[in-house]
């Protein structure tokens, strides 16, 4: 168990880590103003806002990463990766999975796009396309699923528990959990849509371009959400990075 433990937390520091760099060398490669052009940043050097930034991730996503394995831990959930799981689980499951759902959500972006008589949701220009998809599919998976999904199923678990006064709740917990963490995952989305839209605030996104929103983000959040409770963490970081490579980096460069 000891050894099972250690292994666990070597990973979550190793994928910590990894997206503590890549928010370095994206901070240092790309000017801040054209990573969120309407914030406002601290007249200080390129080189300090990318240490404080990657010192932020390491402190708040590592804080947050270790409350959500503990949940893990008490839903009997596989937490950072499941240790019995062989290579197509680990790798080729996520793989598949994340590359179909990138399909689906360009060819529901088409037929959004269609009915808006518009080009479809704006993406980060390339090569921020790619290091925001690397880094969101390590940071995004942290916070909403192995900390908000299990944050949620455990709270929801402990309740049925106590007003059904029944055992085997844990199962419905986790899928209700799944559901409201990729509505919240979608929601988060809403102020970077609105920028790239070029919108005051999200509260001016159309409706049928927040149900959109809420559409595609859910659908992903659902799937990585399925991996990590199959799986682990590093199985939903992989659907999560795959279906951005489709959707944020090949699908604009080809559209």
């Amino acid at each position: 168990m000891r050894a099972d433990l250690r292994s666990q937390m070597k990973t979550f520091g190793g994928l910590l880590v990894t997206n503590a760099l890549l928010v370095l060398i994206t901070y240092l490669r790309i000017p801040p103003k054209e990573i969120a052009p309407q914030a406002t940043w601290p007249a200080i050097p390129q080189w300090q806002l990318a240490l404080v930034s990657a010192g932020l991730i390491l402190a708040v996503y590592g804080l947050l990463g270790m409350v959500g394995f503990w949940f893990a831990r008490r839903l009997g959930l596989p937490g950072i990766y499941r240790p019995d799981a062989g290579l197509r689980l680990w790798i080729v499951a996520p793989l598949v999975t994340g590359l179909v759902a990138g399909n689906v959500l360009v060819v529901l972006d088409r037929l959004f796009a269609l009915s808006l008589g518009w080009d479809g949701l704006p993406h980060p220009s390339f090569p921020l396309s790619l290091l925001a998809s690397a880094t969101a599919g390590i940071g995004e998976e942290i916070v909403f699923r192995l900390f908000v999904l299990g944050l949620l199923a455990f709270l929801l678990n402990f309740l049925l528990n106590l007003f059904l006064q029944r055992r085997e709740t844990t199962g419905v917990a986790l899928w209700l959990g799944n559901i409201f963490a990729a509505l919240a995952f979608a929601a988060a989305h809403l102020p970077a849509v609105a920028f790239l839209l070029k919108l005051p605030s999200p509260a001016a996104i159309p409706h049928l371009v927040l149900a959109e929103v809420f559409l595609l983000n859910g659908i992903a959040g659902l799937l990585a959400g399925w991996q990590y409770i199959r799986c682990g963490l590093v199985a939903a970081v992989g659907v999560h990075f795959w279906s951005d490579i489709i959707w944020h980096v090949l699908w604009p460069a080809i559209r």
